[in-house]
């Protein structure tokens, strides 16, 4: 089962690779996502009846991310045909491909019991999404291609010499091999405490780029600005949650070592320092996509201060990756829509949004309340239980700051948006062709749907996989 959530998403890239080009290619997709996401509910709810393998293995906190990573793609997927069909101009084979070698990777970094294969997984996925940057083909979009791999590059270093140090910090332990995440948090005790400290750091840097924390953030505004919304979706909602999967994982082992307050420290000083850095630069922001972007660091924050919390804050952190993922889906597809409309992504050319495109318009109205935290969507649960958590845990000055935080955000990303939903469209802007489908805004609303349910209602199947993902994220059994 575990070989074929891997290899499953590899047969259909190649599949796709290997076809007459064509707007047939487009539907591989939503069949191999929709086998992929049938596969990991199956082994969710079979996970008792799998016998851990030697090097991979579907623990609870993997299989929550990985649930997470199919739910978005699987979205993706279903909006991709449909978009396709608007880009006839571009071969479909490398972007099929990409897209589904994504999955691949990011099922490998799920299951990976290796902190070595973990990294694999993780640059892997990181060479796989790099044509999807590039898919505009215009010299903005290779300049965004080109900063992602090379920052990015740099912090997949860092996180390399991050897992040498925890090597060694069990082998001074007197831990032989193989070095797996549960032998690792099992001996963590017994760990040089030094060497585990610096490793902690420069994982927290290295998988902290890829994540999009502050100040390691700077591909993202440029990558996210210059790809097509779907492509926004798929790093926004499946890579960074993947990378903070791999700094969960080291996180695990400090706590376990009795050095979690050590590593809560620094989480938390970069949760906020990146809610802050993003609040900053949406204020008067006048491109959608990086005002987009900004809101994914802010994210990315508030789940590393979750984690710095601890406690109960822990379990919605977690339960926050997918609010943000799905309720991202909506943003940046929504984007899409809006973007096409206008055909520009500059804030000052469009207004009346909503009139133009009243199904996209109202969604992505929908999405911004949500994404600031508007109840009864899922980020509303996720951040009001990490705000009670860091103010009934005596953090009262982090707990404060992060409140103000949120309410800035909230009142600089309103300022820009809200004049492009409202009022009547601009008689000098440009107006395309384009005007919502079905296929363009179905998918959008099954992600609003799916952040809204999770927001009044967890399934108890869910809500037992969460308690159990958080147990593991902390270092206990």
């Amino acid at each position: 089962m575990i070989a074929a959530l891997i290899c499953v998403p590899l047969l259909a890239a190649a599949l796709v690779w290997s076809m007459r080009p064509g707007m047939h290619r487009a539907k591989v997709l939503p069949v191999a996502a929709f086998l992929h996401l049938g596969l990991v509910l199956w082994a969710v709810a079979h996970a008792h009846r799998l016998s851990p393998g030697a090097w991979f293995r579907l623990d609870p906190l993997g299989a929550w991310m990985l649930l997470v990573v199919s739910a978005v793609f699987t979205i993706c997927a279903c909006y991709a045909p449909a978009y396709l069909a608007l880009r006839t101009e571009r071969d479909f084979g490398v972007f099929g491909a990409a897209m589904l070698g994504f999955l691949s990777m990011a099922s490998l970094v799920a299951t990976a019991r290796h902190p070595g294969v973990l990294w694999v997984g993780m640059e892997s996925m990181a060479l796989a999404t790099t044509p999807l940057l590039y898919y505009n083909k215009n010299r903005r979009s290779l300049e965004a291609t080109w900063k992602y791999l090379l920052i990015c590059s740099v912090g997949m270093a860092l996180a390399l010499l991050g897992t040498f140090f925890l090597a060694y910090a069990a082998q001074l332990g007197g831990m032989g091999e193989p070095i797996w995440m549960d032998r690792l948090v099992a001996n963590a005790p017994s760990m040089s405490a030094p060497w585990l400290k610096a490793g902690f750091v420069l994982v927290l840097a290295g998988y902290g780029t890829k994540m999009g924390l502050a100040p390691l953030h700077t591909w993202k505004p440029d990558a996210y600005g210059e790809t097509p919304g779907i492509v926004g979706t798929l790093l926004a909602g499946g890579g960074t949650t993947m990378a903070f999967l791999a700094l969960l994982r080291m996180y695990a082992i400090v706590s376990a070592a009795g050095l979690g307050d050590f590593a809560r420290e620094l989480l938390v000083a970069a949760g906020l320092l990146s809610m802050a850095w993003a609040c900053a630069f949406m204020i008067r922001q006048g491109d959608l996509r990086r005002l987009l972007a900004y809101s994914s660091v802010e994210h990315m924050g508030i789940l590393a201060f979750g984690m710095g919390i601890g406690g109960k804050a822990v379990f919605f952190a977690l339960f926050h990756v997918a609010a943000n993922a799905l309720v991202k889906s909506a943003l940046f597809l929504g984007s899409g829509n809006i973007v096409r409309s206008f055909s520009s992504k500059s804030l000052g050319e469009m207004t009346g949004a909503i009139r133009r495109l009243p199904v996209s318009g109202w969604f992505f109205l929908l999405g911004f309340l949500a994404v600031t935290g508007t109840p009864p969507f899922a980020p509303f649960t996720s951040i009001f239980g990490i705000g009670s958590a860091a103010l009934g845990g005596g953090h009262v000055l982090a707990g404060a700051l992060f409140l103000a935080l949120l309410a800035g955000v909230f009142v600089a990303m309103g300022s820009v948006i809200l004049p492009v939903l409202q009022g009547d469209p601009d008689p000098a802007a440009v107006r395309t062709r384009y005007q919502d489908t079905v296929g363009l805004t179905a998918p959008i609303a099954g992600a609003l749907l799916l952040a809204l349910v999770l927001g009044l209602w967890v399934p108890g199947p869910l809500m037992n996989l969460l308690t159990r993902a958080a147990a593991l994220a902390e270092g206990r059994p």
